[in-house]
């Protein structure tokens, strides 16, 4: 109510907030020079495939009124908008499956009205847009993304299994289509007769699952035993789009006796052709949509509005999570603002709109976290080793390199010597020199203790956006890859995003027998794995199951499939009101926790976010050393979806209680003594 009684003010704050550090943000990437370019093309693959992907899956669903064209374009010119006006520029923004499953349900609705058709169906997006819009401003001024800590984990990881079950329904449907005859094709085609249509479905088969284990390969190449660092990271850091363009190539390898069409290929019109054209000019057909209609706009609307609000407000907090240390404040009210701009000027060009995409921003601040270590470890190294040259002592040396770390974080003066207490000491360590294996090497140690950072700036997200601008005008390159590529990677897609995800990991623990369970704790495991008895975490996982099973059959409803958004926003009045009278609030904490905490086992080591418990890749490292790259730290430190990890160590006094069956009598007994 006082939000309400308050409207502009989270607006207003979050925009004086932003404009203190505006130049700031363009500063730091010009400090940064060419090493700018590496994150930037990093996330330029990583977002721009997937928009790829959707536009084909709504080329299909909308019989080729919209296309990769319209959601490459989408993609580039709201990401421009952002990068330059938005609030929190780390935010990625692209067309995501939400976008794509309403337009589908909106494209259903108005192919079957005579008075809309097939011929309207932009125009009467347009008024959805509208109405989306209106929504989000209202949305913004009256703060209501103070709310956005109602929607929990149980909340996020449900609609992330959603999205992933749906990426393997839309892989499923696209390997078996591959076996039939394409809508409005001839039949008589020599590449439709049976034996060309099956070859075309069994190779669809071969490059489809060898688009997606490949891709599942490189992904973890990191982790991989061979191989230089320098190798192993360029693999898993662009490894899928490497991926997809072998197996485009493989594609060509065919036979020439094979018929042209054989396999299949993307089908989308040129920018420059009318069919790419004909959507630009789609807001002087606004005016002639049935009032009726422009009113029953407004029900999609609603739920479009809370699906953008929900999932936008998500990925700007996975983007500055509290473990990236980020200086800047965030501007949720503001961008939830912009948003609605952006939402309009889409639907006013008969675009798909765009919104904030996971797990592409959180991969941004990561990739930024890298650049920034580095930047600050090279030049703290270079003075380090100026001093030990001019046989300073070991107090100058960590001045000068404290100084270094203030001039380039500009960082308040006390908050950096809490950060740097333990360089400090580690290099003290060696002050009266009485121990020689004591003595502090910069090249050696100083990753051990250097905090993170992450390099917060406009620039990558602004050329990343341009690049996908000018992806636009590759589309004869693009048009090349094969359809059931893309199948694969809408299965890669969903598989991708499982690890990390608790609900996925229960319904794993769920199958693992109780003499079994102690291998779980061996290795690094949730920690609601120790905390929370077995019969607990059953219950919850079968909730979730059946809630998602309601989720997803809201989808095949024909039109009211467009309210599937409503379930997600009922959960929050479930896990306020019903939950807690089913649940321990301890064991609800920990099922439901804000955080992603994991307990290493006993036979792992426990990692600290400061890197404290390894030794890096050097450049000139010694045989025996560890190799480990700072990009395969933060690697292992964050889930699928870009979330970071808490990590502590396992307490084998606890195997006891998911091991041995009296494991639910005291918990009873725990309930009624607090009782």
């Amino acid at each position: 109510m006082d939000n309400i009684k308050a409207p502009f003010k989270g607006i207003i704050k979050d925009f004086k907030g932003r404009k203190a550090c505006y130049k700031q943000d363009w500063a730091s990437a010009l400090r940064s020079g060419t090493s700018i370019l590496a994150p930037t093309t990093y996330i330029f693959f990583a977002s721009a495939l997937p928009v790829i992907a959707f536009g084909e899956q709504l080329s299909r669903e909308t019989d080729g009124h919209l296309s990769t064209v319209e959601t490459l374009t989408s993609t580039a010119i709201c990401g421009i908008i952002h990068s330059i006006f938005g609030g929190q520029p780390l935010l990625i923004l692209g067309v995501a499956e939400p976008t794509v499953i309403m337009y589908t349900y909106l494209y259903n609705f108005a192919k079957g009205r005579a008075d809309l058709g097939r011929e309207l169906f932009l125009a009467w997006t347009g008024w959805v847009c509208l109405w989306t819009a209106l929504f989000l401003f209202l949305l913004a001024i009256f703060n209501a993304c103070t709310i956005i800590t109602k929607f929990t984990r149980i909340a996020g990881e449900l609609f992330g299994m959603l999205i992933a079950v749906l990426f393997i329904q839309e892989a499923v449907k696209g390997v078996v289509s591959e076996f039939r005859i394409p809508k409005d094709e001839d039949p008589n085609s020599e590449k439709y007769q049976f034996q060309w249509l099956y070859s075309n479905g069994l190779l669809a088969i071969i490059f489809s699952f060898g688009l997606l284990l490949t891709a599942l390969k490189s992904r973890r190449a990191r982790s991989w035993s061979y191989g230089t660092g320098w190798s192993r990271g360029f693999i898993a850091d662009y490894g899928v789009p490497l991926m997809v363009l072998v197996w485009t190539a493989l594609s060509f390898s065919v036979p020439s006796k094979v018929p042209s069409g054989v396999p299949r290929r993307l089908f989308s019109p040129l920018p420059w052709e009318s069919a790419s054209l004909q959507h630009w000019t789609v807001i002087k057909d606004m005016g002639k949509i049935p009032p009726a209609y422009i009113l029953a706009a407004i029900i999609p609307a609603v739920m479009i509005a809370g699906l953008y609000f929900f999932d936008h407000s998500v990925a700007s907090q996975m983007a500055q999570q509290k473990e990236f240390n980020l200086k800047n404040p965030s501007a949720y009210h503001y961008d939830i603002l912009l948003l609605g701009v952006m939402t309009l000027l889409c639907g006013f060009l008969g675009l798909p709109p765009s919104n904030g995409v996971l797990p592409q921003s959180p991969m941004h601040t990561k990739s930024l976290a890298v650049l920034k270590r580095r930047l600050i470890r090279r030049k703290m190294v270079q003075s380090a080793k100026e001093c030990i040259k001019q046989q300073a002592s070991n107090t100058e040396i960590y001045g000068k390199m404290q100084a270094v770390f203030i001039e380039m974080d500009m960082a308040p003066s006390l908050l950096v010597t809490e950060e740097l207490k333990d360089l400090k000491e580690a290099i003290m360590k060696g002050e009266d020199g009485k121990n020689a294996g004591d003595k502090f090497d910069p090249e050696k140690h100083i990753d051990d203790y250097l905090p993170v950072r992450v390099n917060e700036q406009r620039v990558s997200n602004l050329l990343q956006s341009i690049l996908v601008g000018a992806s636009v005008f590759s589309m004869p390159i693009i048009r090349r890859i094969p359809t059931s590529v893309l199948w694969g990677y809408f299965a890669y897609m969903a598989i991708d995003s499982l690890p990390g995800n608790q609900f996925w990991e229960r319904m794993l623990l769920l199958f693992i027998t109780t003499a079994r369970r102690y291998k779980v704790l061996e290795g690094v495991h949730a920690s609601f794995v120790e905390s929370v008895p077995f019969k607990y975490i059953f219950m919850f996982t079968l909730f979730q199951f059946v809630y998602l099973l309601v989720c997803f059959g809201v989808t095949w409803i024909p039109i009211a499939g467009i309210l599937f958004p409503l379930p997600f926003f009922l959960l929050i009045t479930i896990r306020q009101h019903v939950l807690p009278k089913l649940f321990h609030p301890h064991d609800l904490q920990e099922l439901d926790a804000a955080e992603y905490e994991e307990i290493a086992g006993v036979w792992s080591h426990s990692r600290s976010f400061k890197f404290k418990d390894l030794e890096p890749t050097h450049s000139g490292h010694k045989e025996g050393e560890v190799e480990i790259c700072d990009a395969e730290i933060l690697d292992e430190l964050t889930t699928s979806r870009g979330e970071l990890k808490l990590r502590s160590l396992s307490c084998p006094e606890d195997w006891i209680s998911q091991v041995h069956p009296k494991e639910d009598e005291e918990h009873n007994d725990r309930d009624t003594n607090e009782a």
